[in-house]
């Protein structure tokens, strides 16, 4: 079995796009059955991508970004929204490198064209902390509440789920059979 776990953002952070990050996986998957597993905003793309690919075989979410493109602005409040849309670009923390980083409103824009809860069939294991600031837990409540493909696993943790790693592990095995 091979594992990948691409940089979805394709070396070029500042110009991310929903769109272009699932074109990545589409290149990586190559039409041929995969497992995917995403956390945050690479969760919300895995039920992306499994909405539009059937060959996908089964999906674990880790604190999915549902609502991704509506949520955000909504969130984040005219004070920051309207000088980014303005101005195209600005600087949010990345994760990966440690640091603030300039990202372009294009996310956001290119984000409207999908939908906030993606339909697909293909079983799904949905692990959220329950303490999540970021993405709020209800919002996977919700989306289990009315596909019965999903089951949603809410633990003790926040949106990092660093602190659950080994029931991470061991859910995930167990859902792939593994």
């Amino acid at each position: 079995m091979q594992c990948d776990v691409p940089a979805l953002d394709g070396g070029d952070f500042e110009h991310l796009t929903i769109t272009g990050q699932l074109r990545i996986i589409e290149e990586l998957a190559g039409g041929q059955p995969v497992r995917l597993i995403g956390s945050s905003l690479g969760g919300y793309l895995a039920t992306l991508y499994a909405s539009r690919h059937p060959e996908t075989d089964r999906v674990v979410l880790l604190a999915p970004a549902f609502r991704f493109a509506s949520r955000y602005p909504v969130e984040l409040g005219p004070a920051v929204m309207e000088p980014w849309k303005r101005t195209g670009s600005r600087k949010i923390f990345h994760y990966g490198f440690g640091e603030e980083r300039e990202l372009s409103y294009r996310l956001i824009e290119d984000g409207t064209g999908y939908p906030d809860y993606p339909e697909f069939a293909q079983p799904a294991l949905i692990l959220h902390g329950r303490k999540d600031d970021v993405v709020p837990v209800g919002l996977s409540e919700t989306f289990a509440a009315t596909h019965a493909n999903a089951q949603l696993l809410v633990l003790e943790s926040d949106h990092q789920l660093t602190d659950v790693t080994e029931t991470l592990w061991d859910e995930t095995r167990r859902f792939f059979g593994l």
